[in-house]
């Protein structure tokens, strides 16, 4: 089992909420919103390219009609292996959290 990093896990996280909407900006939004933490996109991309590299997410580039304009966007979704490796870090995260229970009863 790889362990992923929060910030991956995060990211991973985000473009599963995100589905097909799943692009840098939006990306940084839903990892803000599930972190409460501000994500500078030069750290939001060298994570994209991480996962890319190691076959947890795939990118498909959108370029726009001439009628649509803007500037062509990358998407990102989970591969079978990010969904997994997402899987089994919540697994892990559970387990280490249940090892100590009397830490997080008040949280909630």
């Amino acid at each position: 089992m790889k362990i992923l990093t929060i910030f991956e896990q995060i990211i991973l996280t985000s473009i599963y909420i995100l589905k097909d909407e799943a692009f840098g900006i939006s990306i940084r939004k839903k990892a803000k919103q599930i972190s409460g933490k501000k994500i500078m996109y030069g750290a939001l991309y060298n994570v994209l390219d991480q996962l890319y590299k190691k076959g947890y997410v795939i990118k498909t580039k959108y370029k726009p009609s001439p009628e649509e304009g803007g500037h062509a966007r990358i998407y990102y979704s989970l591969t079978p292996e990010g969904e997994q490796a997402l899987t089994e870090a919540y697994s892990l995260q559970k387990s280490i959290w249940d090892y100590i229970p009397g830490l997080t009863k008040d949280i909630k």
